[in-house]
């Protein structure tokens, strides 16, 4: 997936100190949460209604986040089933803000599913 550079992200987050793991970069499940909300935000703009996460279908760590790295997450999606969407996220970090072009750092592929007012699968409407 390439980034449009015109596109914008569905989230931006700035990674703390208390994100970090033992060896001071970001613990990796920290950002695998970001993209979850990141892709679910895309999901649910789409759909309508609520999603919710049946499946990190790929994830794919590229280069390590450090503190205060600026993250943007941007959102494609995929395929759309008849209750289920797949979003393809894209994660970049710009290292020194202002100074540096975002490196992309990470990559994930996850499916969620559209739920009714009960919490059972839901048909998404193909507009």
């Amino acid at each position: 997936m390439a980034t449009d550079i015109n596109k914008q992200p569905e989230i931006r987050v700035l990674p703390m100190p208390a994100n970090t793991n033992a060896a001071d970069d970001i613990f990796g499940g920290w950002l695998m949460s970001q993209v979850d909300i990141a892709g679910s935000i895309a999901a649910h703009r789409h759909v309508g209604n609520r999603v919710v996460t049946v499946a990190v279908n790929e994830f794919i760590f590229i280069k390590p986040v450090l503190v205060g790295d600026l993250i943007s997450i941007y959102a494609d999606i995929v395929h759309i089933g008849n209750t289920s969407i797949r979003i393809a996220l894209e994660v970049m970090a710009e290292h020194e803000r202002g100074k540096d072009k975002a490196q992309k750092v990470a990559e994930a592929i996850l499916t969620y599913v559209s739920l009714d007012e009960n919490k059972q699968p839901k048909t998404i409407r193909h507009d």
